[in-house]
């Protein structure tokens, strides 16, 4: 269950990573500032939201759920920290051997 979500949470990632970097930005048209075209594009009428936006809208939600489904998953494990494994596993030093001659 784990292993699906995080593969989800990755490619939810990824896409939406994807979907912001197609997008153009307001200051795109800088030149609308300078009287060099309509001046509306600059800061106003945005219009109807682009079919770009709704994506990212859409990947956002789905990184949120599959982050908080992670996060909650993640604390009902019960999980040995990875320094107690070290610890069980190492052994202790002989006792035998002696201390080097000064």
């Amino acid at each position: 269950m784990i292993t699906l979500i995080t593969v989800l949470h990755i490619i939810a990632a990824l896409f939406l990573i994807l979907v912001v970097l197609l997008q153009q930005g307001k200051g795109a048209s800088m030149g609308a500032a300078f009287g060099a075209g309509s001046s509306q594009t600059m800061f106003g009428s945005s219009g109807s939201k682009s079919f770009l936006t709704k994506l990212t809208a859409g990947a956002a939600a789905l990184f949120m759920i599959t982050s908080l489904t992670l996060a909650t998953l993640s604390r009902t494990q019960e999980a040995d920290s990875v320094i107690k494994q070290v610890e069980e596993t190492a052994t202790p030093a002989d006792s035998t051997e002696s201390e080097p001659a000064e």
